[in-house]
């Protein structure tokens, strides 16, 4: 879904459940919480932001961190 919000930002689109997607990152990272990781629709760009802020990584690491979770 792309928002006026993230326009401009790389588009962020989650490849199968997201659920299950944070499972696995509050595994690999147990700073995480479930308050990080709940994704409402329209407020992806927020999500990745209070991700970011916990793991202190900038958007590009957290998405690549994402993908490298949905290739595991």
């Amino acid at each position: 879904m792309d928002t006026n919000q993230n326009k401009g930002d790389k588009f962020f689109k989650t490849p199968g459940a997201w659920n299950e997607q944070a499972k696995q990152l509050k595994e690999k990272f147990s700073i995480l919480t479930d308050q990080d990781l709940k994704l409402e629709e329209g407020k992806e760009r927020e999500m990745l932001e209070r991700i970011g802020n916990r793991l202190r990584k900038n958007r590009e690491e957290v998405l690549n961190i994402i993908k490298e979770i949905n290739l595991s």
